[in-house]
């Protein structure tokens, strides 16, 4: 049995992720969800719909208070959320200060604990590349540190790896990708407004529909437990 832990934010990027997991042969997956004081929880009835679609073996929900210290249009009620600016100078507004440097720790004390030696991280520098956290450099040294610094690592007799499957691809790749893997998009949510459905507007949704479009695709969004789809 290959066992293998994957962030999964309800999102499609983390989506596919753990769907490649499954592709890859691990076919014991563990996902860790994480509501760090985003203006919304909207993506984890998203999240629990694609571990329960995927078959995912423990859905763990981990409360960290990022928000606390704010410092990002995704944390902080009053900030304006950026619209039309896909392709940033520099780094974008929504930027969570050293957010995939956390999620990817308390991963390595959840593998710690569980003895799994395989973690999988949706991110990509390829599309929205201001993310610092979203680099190769940054994946490697915190597979670095996280072999130097647990006692699965340290001990364990196997090397813990962070699996970035999508670091050099575009989300229009991975969507093709995803889409034979069978991943049902529809249940995905990527808006960084809260609500019903998709605002269509902020730079999450433009980004998502240059991707489908890109793709090939129709993006058919479907509230999680219902039956009606519709396209955005």
């Amino acid at each position: 049995m290959k066992k293998a832990i994957v962030l999964l934010s309800g999102g499609l990027d983390s989506a596919t992720a753990l769907y490649v997991a499954r592709e890859e042969g691990f076919d014991e997956l563990y996902a860790l969800t994480f509501l760090y004081g985003q203006r919304h929880d909207r993506e984890l009835s998203s999240a629990r719909a694609i571990a329960r679609a995927a078959g995912v073996k423990e859905h763990q929900v981990v409360k960290l208070p990022l928000h606390q210290w704010g410092h990002s249009a995704l944390t902080d009620a009053d900030a304006p959320l950026p619209e039309g600016t896909i392709n940033p100078d520099g780094t974008p507004a929504t930027y969570v200060p050293a957010r995939n440097l956390v999620f990817l720790a308390v991963a390595a004390s959840y593998a710690d604990a569980t003895g799994i030696a395989d973690i999988f991280i949706g991110v990509s520098q390829v599309d929205y590349s201001g993310y610092v956290d979203c680099r190769e450099p940054f994946i490697r040294a915190m597979e670095e540190a996280i072999n130097a610094g647990t006692e699965l690592g340290v001990n364990g007799g196997r090397r813990v790896r962070v699996h970035a499957p999508f670091l050099h691809a575009s989300k229009a790749e991975e969507i093709s990708l995803g889409r034979r893997l069978g991943v049902d998009y529809s249940l995905t949510w990527s808006c960084y407004e809260g609500g019903v459905r998709p605002c269509g507007r902020c730079d999450s949704c433009l980004l998502r529909a240059k991707a489908f479009r890109e793709a090939g695709v129709e993006d058919i969004f479907k509230e999680p437990g219902d039956e009606d789809q519709e396209a955005v």
